[in-house]
């Protein structure tokens, strides 16, 4: 498979990521805002300094890449940001000890951690993939709450939330970041411009294995019997697998790549024609959105659930509830949104 180099790629000027954002991740990042007192609890947790603890340890136990450390990274590096035009270039890190497969940290001045054996596994343009879906999180803005998250997930239940339970918030976080992630692949299909290497990267860090052992034709075929999956109760069960997860299936994240490379909203930006940063909706709009988006996104499921779980769909007619709630508080106390 023939790849184009960073160097040789158009950019975006001033793309925003409304251009692209998976409708999930808008409702679910509209929900959080809304949630009474988030924000704050967030922006407490990074002050407390455990932004600054984890920054320190990538320094000292990662290396820093740059034009005399691992150059060709480097370069792919700062291709993508000219790309996706980002307001700033990263520090870039490859760490043996990297949770994940790679990660950003940081809300003010974020880093891109590369784990090492993931970057073994891939080629250059799979290595673009990795770095164009990082940064992908930093233009979406999604670095504060990933750095809650990821503080939440070190400290577990020892964490005070100024009365709101942790649990809670945690899972909320978790659905919000599983969204986060389908933006996060759109914007490295963008980046790379082939929507068939950033399959082939999720294919790679699934099955732990270098490209060139595995079929990409196959892993696709098996993402499309995945999503055709005819019977409800293990959809369902799908459901409540995911819960607890940061990140989606990757045969799902495939699976939606390739929905919206085929709706033309990928053919569409590449053209041109995109939303740029300034002109994105107002807050009022985005929740009204936020509310219709998990609206159907409840109903969908119950109707997969059908009428033998009855307790089942109470609760989530209580969690569809209170979030519509959520949404209607942070609407009448945002004065600035019409």
């Amino acid at each position: 498979m023939g790849e184009t180099l960073p160097e040789a790629l158009e950019p975006y000027p001033g793309i925003s990521p409304r251009a692209y954002e998976h409708p999930a991740d808008r409702a679910a990042t509209a929900a959080l805002r809304a949630i009474p007192m988030l924000d704050t609890i967030v922006r407490k947790l990074v002050e407390l300094r455990y932004e600054r603890a984890l920054r320190q340890f990538y320094l000292g136990n990662s290396v820093r890449v740059s034009e005399r450390q691992l150059p060709d990274l480097w370069a792919s590096h700062a291709g993508v940001c000219r790309i996706l035009d980002m307001p700033a270039q990263y520090d870039l890190y490859v760490s043996e000890t990297v949770a994940g497969n790679a990660r950003t940290i940081g809300s003010r001045n974020p880093i891109i951690v590369f784990g090492s054996s993931l970057y073994d596994r891939l080629g250059q343009g799979e290595r673009r993939v990795v770095l164009a879906h990082e940064l992908g999180h930093i233009l979406s803005d999604h670095v504060l709450y990933m750095t809650a998250l990821d503080i939440l997930v070190r400290a577990g239940s020892g964490v005070s939330l100024a009365g709101l339970p942790v649990r809670a918030v945690r899972a909320v976080l978790l659905e919000w970041m599983r969204a986060a992630e389908l933006s996060c692949d759109r914007a490295a299909t963008l980046a790379v411009r082939d929507p068939r290497i950033v399959c082939r990267t999720l294919m790679v860090t699934s099955a732990g294995l270098r490209g060139d052992q595995l079929n990409l034709d196959a892993f696709m075929a098996q993402a499309m019997e995945y999503e055709s999956w005819e019977d409800a109760q293990d959809r369902v069960r799908r459901f409540f697998l995911e819960i607890g997860a940061s990140h989606s299936y990757a045969v799902r994240r495939v699976s939606e790549v390739m929905s919206w490379v085929r709706s033309g909203e990928y053919d569409r930006i590449v053209r041109g024609e995109y939303r740029r940063r300034g002109d994105e909706p107002g807050v009022r709009d985005e929740a009204s959105d936020a509310m219709e988006f998990y609206a159907e996104r409840f109903r969908t499921l119950m109707r997969e659930i059908g009428d033998n779980v009855s307790s089942l769909g109470s609760q989530m007619g209580d969690m569809s509830q209170q979030l519509a709630e959520w949404l209607r508080r942070s609407r009448s106390r945002d004065p600035g949104s019409e």
